[in-house]
């Protein structure tokens, strides 16, 4: 470990959450490449990509909350590095956080099985998490 770097533990719990945020997004990519070459076939998607049929069932449900993760990242990740530049952690960036992570993941989870109004729910939370943060930066 380089000299002066932080620790996890030494990391805020909204920069911690990030991280572990990260490792979810990293995750679904997996089960989308996974699910992809189970249902295409790995000649298919090691080619050009022209003219493929596009997934369905539960692989296309995972490749679309994958991409939605990654949209909803980016602000996640703006708003927590924002927050720990200005100095900023309280009780409610660290609840949103935790909203914000623990609904992704139930996001995930409840898209790819395939509960179409509890995943909007859980959708919902994780946007609460993203608003309670950019409440205490503004």
């Amino acid at each position: 470990m380089l000299q002066g770097a932080a620790t996890m533990t030494e990391l805020s719990s909204e920069l911690t959450l990030l991280l572990w945020a990260v490792g979810l997004t990293f995750i679904q990519l997996i089960i989308s490449i996974l699910g992809a070459t189970q249902q295409l076939g790995l000649s298919a998607l090691a080619g050009n990509r022209d003219n493929m049929v596009p997934t369905s069932g539960w692989v296309g449900r995972a490749q679309r909350a994958h991409v939605n993760m990654l949209e909803n990242l980016v602000l996640f990740a703006i708003l927590v590095i924002v927050a720990g530049l200005i100095g900023v952690s309280n009780d409610l960036t660290i609840l949103g956080s935790q909203l914000f992570f623990w609904g992704r993941l139930a996001y995930a989870v409840i898209y790819i099985v395939g509960i179409p109004w509890l995943r909007t729910a859980v959708f919902l939370i994780s946007i609460l998490g993203m608003i309670l943060i950019f409440l205490q930066l503004v």
